[in-house]
């Protein structure tokens, strides 16, 4: 029998290395316009959400509930998420896979940066050296390209928004994500309406069937990362979140070859060595209270 604890690791692992594959999933839709495919993902998304959380509550409209404010922050999330999804979606079908890496590495460094910003958080003298190493490395990569690594850094910024208005909304995670996906169903549908009669989209049955999982794509990941979230501490989860980018970093450079410049090696070892920079200190007060934990149960143990 497993523990709760080893079923939360394995949720976790399971939707972590998901994500990190996805960008496979998005290449076989390489032929369809990203907003087309985030119009579907949306709307299918949303479909595949309500038939799971129909089945999980037992009484589903009271869950639903919302106030007003908790309406219009979850408007203004829905809105960061499928902007998310539309520059990973483009970004993946333009060969650009490395940058989506990049952007989620960035990304636990910009929620430090918007904590300092928006809550009044302070930082240690590690997690400003952190933020420094990867403002650096990110300017070196921009100067090194010729241009900003706009990709990156909108993936970075919009997902680390999206954390920072959902962290303020007293809302279960499940429960929001159906109403960002839900708020921007019926613009999705209109949208798919409009294209339709204006451009000839006679996808082939493959293609309908693909972007019919996309919905699934954005659930399930969902639904694994929602049940390792109440099992596993925020610091595992935290060390965990690295393996999606691990993983679509490897598929850039191994599977589809993108190009793995001098300037790509120094910008990402430079936020790699930030990484470790913010992440040392968690770690270590992490595994000394599980040391303590140990010592006093074997001492009450003993006894």
């Amino acid at each position: 029998m497993m523990t709760d604890q080893q079923k939360g690791f394995a949720a976790a692992v399971f939707c972590f290395t998901f994500w990190g594959f996805v960008p496979i999933f998005f290449k076989f839709l390489q032929h369809v316009p990203a907003l087309t495919i985030i119009a579907h993902r949306v709307v299918w998304g949303g479909l595949f959400l309500i038939l799971f959380l129909k089945i999980r509550e037992r009484r589903l409209l009271p869950a639903l509930k919302l106030s007003v404010k908790q309406f219009f922050g979850l408007l203004l999330s829905g809105a960061l998420v499928v902007a998310n999804w539309l520059i990973f979606v483009w970004a993946v079908t333009h060969d650009q896979i490395l940058a989506t890496s990049l952007g989620y590495f960035i990304n636990p460094l910009v929620n430090v940066f918007l904590g300092l910003l928006f809550l009044g958080e302070r930082l240690n003298k590690w997690q400003s050296l952190s933020l420094l190493l990867a403002c650096a490395s990110t300017i070196y990569l921009g100067i090194y390209l010729g241009q900003a690594p706009w990709v990156s850094l909108a993936l970075a910024l919009t997902f680390g928004f999206y954390g920072l208005v959902r962290k303020k909304l007293d809302i279960r995670p499940l429960i929001g994500l159906f109403w960002e996906t839900a708020i921007w169903t019926l613009p999705s549908l209109i949208y798919l309406l409009v294209v339709h009669q204006q451009v000839d989209h006679s996808f082939s049955n493959m293609t309908w069937v693909f972007l019919v999982l996309a919905g699934l794509v954005t659930v399930l990941p969902l639904i694994g990362f929602n049940y390792a979230a109440k099992k596993l501490t925020l610091v595992i989860i935290g060390f965990m979140q690295y393996i999606a980018p691990s993983i679509s970093f490897l598929i850039a450079v191994l599977l589809y070859g993108e190009d793995f410049t001098f300037g790509h090696r120094m910008a990402f070892t430079g936020i790699w060595l930030a990484l470790i920079l913010i992440s040392w200190r968690p770690l270590y007060l992490f595994m000394q209270q599980r040391s303590k934990a140990r010592a006093l149960a074997k001492r009450h143990h003993i006894q």
